[in-house]
């Protein structure tokens, strides 16, 4: 008896392995040649037993000894057989191994529009997983997404992550940050946000997600405007109704204002369109100056906003760096790529498995940098207080 090697379709095991199974079967399906080789053995038998052979030759005898000729048949055949059997052990190997390739984990990134803050967010973001120790290519593989500032957008980045089921999904800003939330929870997708002033308003305070926060230093930009501004009275702010960050930061100044003698005129837009506008009734009113929040729609105008107060002079304060080196006066606000970086930090504990979103609190900015620009300063005719000087941060410098 010899054995007979069958192998299981391609795919038939985990991982696209192949299987060998043994069986018992006659010694004539080694194959054809095998066949036909030990049939003539056995006609030769039949037909010249007992008959006389040259010298040196052998026969088949009476015990079904086997000629020289047929020996060496059975040897070819033996052979390539064997060469079968490893060339088939071979491929297997070759399948087991493809399918124990190391899956990769994806990240997706929601970003809810393009302007330097949230890029550098994103970049922040990128260099706090590598201050981690984690590789990309190696440790995780990115999927950004860019909604352009467009809701409808956001929500259908979100559920294709949850769809494609990535291993982490980060929103950079409140409207990606609460879609990313809504289509993993029924997953129980990590989320990691950033970029957001009020995750309590946003609800993005409990459950399976955690980030940090860009919480606005309202009060010491009160008393930044004041040290520079001592006769301003009133502060027009421009914000997104729909946008709970910038609900929660109008409703802080609102409540603020008037223990430094500040009124504030806030006008709001759904929009991005309706911002040039609403700034133009703003500066209709008679503001003294103007304080920009971290709203997405307005900061993607600021470029627009400032040709018009330029014009008017009527100072802008920015809230972060950005807006300052884009011409804003000066700001009492974050750095945005630190804050990403910091997110970044959170969300390599979650990939590698020290923490979870449950286990850790989102986070703030525990300092605030004073970023100034001395040319829009002397547009305006304005100096900075001493008090200031030692720990002002040129934005342009």
């Amino acid at each position: 008896m010899c054995v007979r090697t069958e192998r299981t379709p391609f795919g038939a095991n985990v991982g696209g392995t192949a299987e060998l199974i043994s069986s018992p079967v006659p010694s004539n399906d080694l194959g054809w040649d095998f066949y036909f080789a030990e049939r003539s053995v056995r006609h030769e038998n039949t037909a010249f037993a007992g008959a006389a052979m040259a010298p040196g030759d052998r026969t088949v005898t009476a015990d079904n000894t086997i000629n020289r000729k047929g020996d060496i048949t059975m040897k070819t055949n033996l052979k390539k057989f064997a060469a079968l059997i490893l060339a088939v052990l071979f491929v297997c190997c070759l399948a087991a191994c493809g399918g124990e390739q190391q899956k990769v984990s994806v990240i997706g990134i929601s970003q809810y529009g393009e302007h330097e803050s949230l890029d550098n967010c994103r970049l922040g973001f990128l260099q706090g997983l590598k201050d981690a120790g984690l590789t990309e290519g190696v440790d995780y593989v990115i999927d950004y997404q860019n909604a352009g500032f467009d809701d409808n957008i956001v929500k259908q980045i979100a559920e294709s992550f949850s769809a494609n089921n990535v291993a982490l999904m980060c929103g950079i800003a409140t409207p990606s940050a609460m879609a990313c939330y809504a289509a993993a929870e029924n997953k129980n997708i990590p989320v990691i946000f950033t970029a957001i002033t009020d995750p309590v308003q946003a609800k993005l305070d409990t459950g399976n997600v955690t980030g940090t926060s860009d919480k606005l230093a309202v009060e010491g930009q009160l008393e930044l405007i004041r040290a520079m501004q001592p006769d301003a009275e009133t502060i027009g702010i421009l914000y997104t109704t729909s946008e709970p960050n910038s609900v929660s930061a109008i409703a802080e100044y609102e409540e603020k204002a008037p223990a430094y003698g500040f009124t504030i005129e806030a006008v709001g837009v759904t929009s991005q369109p309706e911002v040039v506008q609403a700034c133009d009734t703003l500066l209709a009113k008679g503001v003294d100056c103007m304080s920009n929040l971290t709203d997405n729609n307005v900061v993607g105008m600021l470029p627009a906003i400032l040709e018009k107060t330029n014009a008017k002079k009527v100072p802008v304060y920015g809230s972060e760096i950005e807006q300052v080196k884009k011409g804003c006066v000066a700001s009492i606000g974050i750095d945005y790529f630190e804050l990403g970086r910091q997110t970044g930090a959170m969300a390599a504990k979650v990939l590698k498995g020290e923490a979870t979103c449950e286990e850790m609190p989102y986070e703030t900015i525990k300092e605030y940098g004073l970023y100034v620009s001395y040319p829009a300063m002397a547009e305006m005719g304005l100096t900075l207080p001493e008090s200031y000087a030692d720990r002002a941060i040129d934005a342009n410098a």
